[in-house]
């Protein structure tokens, strides 16, 4: 297969297309417009593969998808991309709104008018895959409920809002027009490759440069920690083997409060780099509770019985051991995040060199 990759620069985009190049036989077109959470140096040991082309291309840009589409004449689309920070969504929810409605509807539409024109024998191979979270069923009450793909929507931030949004243009694509279309709804993610704004690399090297280690309220809330990579082999396995117009939820099994996150964190680093930066006694001595953001959603959970049961699916790390090789990734890995927080990773986009 030929798969279409949007997002394909991101964080989970990047895990997806090393996973296709490094153990399938088949081939990426890789979507990404590299806005600052883009970095394509997360795919530099996969970028000399023949299998394997980028399209610096925003998915708002309906005139430029046309033209990637009938240049690479895909089989499938695997839709990543989108605006995915909680906290920039509060501040500035119009480029979620733009990126993930707005884009979705473009990408849905170039899909469909691409779709419709494929000889029969490859029309009914297509699938359309969408990526979504778990973000937007809202929050559990109870300790023991699990989201299921039959949980109502219950959006809580402007950024679930506009991927709740984006799930149901994608499910009334097929409805109206018949598009074969799959969704998934993951937990959180965390691996190499991570964002340093998002949670557990923030924290990694916030301790590594011996800065404050910010936990949002008490630190109880609680959420489903998912391995990238694990992530990376359930969505081929959706793409490849899943049932058109079915809802697949991924999860970790790894529920854990965000203050256990982070002192975990805290102990690895004691153990795996023990020399601390600035005179501190332990790396724990650097958490400082800051003021909860608004709306924040006290606890996901995911079911991922369907997945298991029907596609075979399940994850290979436990929170325990994911955890300890992201960290040692980051350490491992100094050039990669030192060029994200000095910004010099933006100087390998197209245009910008």
């Amino acid at each position: 297969m030929k798969i279409l990759v949007t997002g394909g620069a991101g964080f989970i985009g990047s895990a997806v297309v090393r996973n296709i190049i490094n153990n399938t036989v088949d081939s990426v077109v890789n979507v990404d417009c590299l806005t600052y959470a883009g970095n394509i140096q997360s795919l530099a040991s996969i970028s000399d593969s023949d299998r394997y082309a980028f399209e610096q291309v925003n998915i708002c840009d309906k005139a430029e998808l046309t033209r990637v589409f009938e240049l690479h004449q895909p089989d499938a689309v695997m839709h990543l991309a989108a605006e995915s920070h909680v906290d920039r969504s509060i501040d500035g929810p119009g480029e979620f709104i733009e990126t993930n409605v707005v884009g979705t509807f473009n990408i849905l539409e170039v899909t469909r008018g691409y779709w419709v024109q494929l000889p029969e024998e490859r029309k009914h191979a297509f699938r359309f895959h969408h990526i979504s979270t778990d973000e937007v069923y809202g929050d559990l009450e109870g300790t023991d409920d699990l989201f299921t793909e039959e949980t109502p929507y219950a959006p809580s931030s402007p950024y679930s809002a506009s991927k709740a949004a984006s799930d149901h243009l994608v499910r009334a694509w097929n409805r109206t027009y018949g598009l074969p279309i799959i969704v998934t709804n993951c937990s959180n993610n965390y691996g190499p490759y991570h964002f340093p704004e998002k949670l557990i690399p923030h924290i990694i090297l916030n301790a590594l440069q011996g800065k404050q280690l910010p936990v949002y309220g008490d630190g109880q809330q609680i959420r489903d920690w998912l391995y990238v990579e694990d992530h990376a082999r359930a969505l081929y396995e959706v793409v490849t083997k899943g049932v058109i117009g079915e809802t697949y939820n991924i999860g970790g099994h790894n529920e854990q409060t965000n203050l256990h996150v982070v002192e975990t964190i805290c102990s690895l680093l004691e153990e795996l780099a023990p020399k601390k930066p600035g005179g501190i006694e332990h790396y724990k001595d650097l958490i400082k509770f800051v003021k909860d953001r608004p709306g924040h959603d006290l606890r996901y959970a995911i079911d991922a019985s369907k997945i298991e049961k029907e596609l075979g699916w399940k994850p290979k790390e436990t929170f325990n051991t994911g955890l300890k090789a992201t960290v040692e990734w980051y350490l491992s890995n100094t050039t990669w995040w030192n060029n994200v927080l000095s910004g010099s990773y933006k100087l390998d986009r197209l245009g910008e060199k």
